[in-house]
């Protein structure tokens, strides 16, 4: 097991992260904290010497269409079903006041 986080450390992340922690809150949290650092460490010395980076496990290529421009739907087809509407345009509720300045 690589070095433990002293509970200094782990007030002083709780403390940047405006947490207010029991006594027995710290002494849980440095515990795990620390297994998730180790865990990490090990991570570090696998090998990954030629790998190349991927974004995906699986050899997705594009899985979407090609971007096409293609006409858009009349106004009257898009607001058919539309619960209120304005002329051409959606119409919902207010959702902020007016200020008094």
């Amino acid at each position: 097991m690589a070095e433990t986080l002293t509970q200094q450390q782990v007030l002083h992340v709780a403390r940047l992260s405006r947490l207010k922690l029991s006594g027995a809150d710290v002494d849980r949290y440095s515990k795990q904290l620390s297994s998730i650092l180790d865990y990490v460490g090990q991570l570090s010395e696998v090998n990954v010497e030629g790998l190349e980076p991927m974004a995906h496990p699986l050899p997705l290529h594009s899985v979407l269409r090609e971007d096409k421009v293609m006409p858009s739907l009349p106004v009257e087809k898009v607001l058919a079903n539309a619960p209120s509407k304005s002329g051409d345009f959606f119409a919902v509720p207010k959702v902020l006041e007016e200020s008094g300045a």
